[in-house]
């Protein structure tokens, strides 16, 4: 394998919630705030922490707002499915020797909502959350977390031996930021959309030629 420690965030990276959040964020905003959103509009929100996205909107309490649209999002949880091949690759990462990890801007207590969690940690080392650092995506705290959790049994992590795979800008950043080497999540071929990268993929066997298995 290219690399010794792969680490990825989950939401529009290893399951498509992107239908789920966007439709359930308009929701939310429609009811809480009176406004219509489009798709586009709500598009950028999609990947930051949800408790922060009811005062970037200017909503005055985000703690409600943040609960109503994950009420929404459970909702609708049904239309999330995982990307082709993704949960078959990341078990094969970790057959292969690699170090595995899940830094996402979801929050504990999302992961532990979600029926499928089981399934998609089934093969990661080690989780986290928005929450577990100072600070969240896009700050490198939780790739510097990750690796400080992947030193934890005595291996030296060298920066060079890790890669983040996402599909935000913010996923973006917080590569850059902590000196690793980012794969960008491209599944509806959107040309990267001025996101920075070192490697673009739109599908598994694309990944699967980046990381060298």
């Amino acid at each position: 394998m290219n690399y010794k420690y792969c680490i990825f965030d989950i939401d529009g990276t290893i399951v498509d919630t992107e239908t789920t959040g966007i439709r359930s964020l308009i929701s939310t905003v429609r009811d809480l705030m009176g406004r219509e959103m489009t798709y586009e509009e709500a598009y950028p929100y999609f990947g930051v922490p949800s408790e922060k996205v009811g005062g970037m909107l200017g909503y005055p309490d985000e703690s409600r707002f943040w609960h109503e649209w994950e009420e929404r999002f459970i909702a609708l949880r049904h239309l999330i499915v995982p990307f082709g091949g993704m949960l078959e690759l990341i078990a094969e990462v970790k057959k292969n020797g690699a170090v595995t990890g899940f830094v996402t801007s979801r929050s504990r207590r999302e992961m532990e909502l979600d029926p499928e969690s089981a399934v998609l940690t089934r093969h990661i080392d080690h989780i986290v959350c928005a929450g577990d650092t100072p600070c969240s995506k896009p700050a490198p705290d939780p790739l510097l977390r990750f690796m400080e959790l992947a030193s934890s049994s005595g291996r030296e992590v060298r920066k060079e031996d890790c890669i983040y795979i996402g599909d935000m800008a913010s996923d973006s950043l917080c590569a850059r930021s902590a000196g690793i080497s980012f794969a960008l999540a491209d599944w509806r071929s959107r040309g990267g959309r001025d996101i920075p990268h070192d490697f673009i993929f739109s599908d598994a066997a694309g990944l699967r030629e980046i990381l060298g298995i």
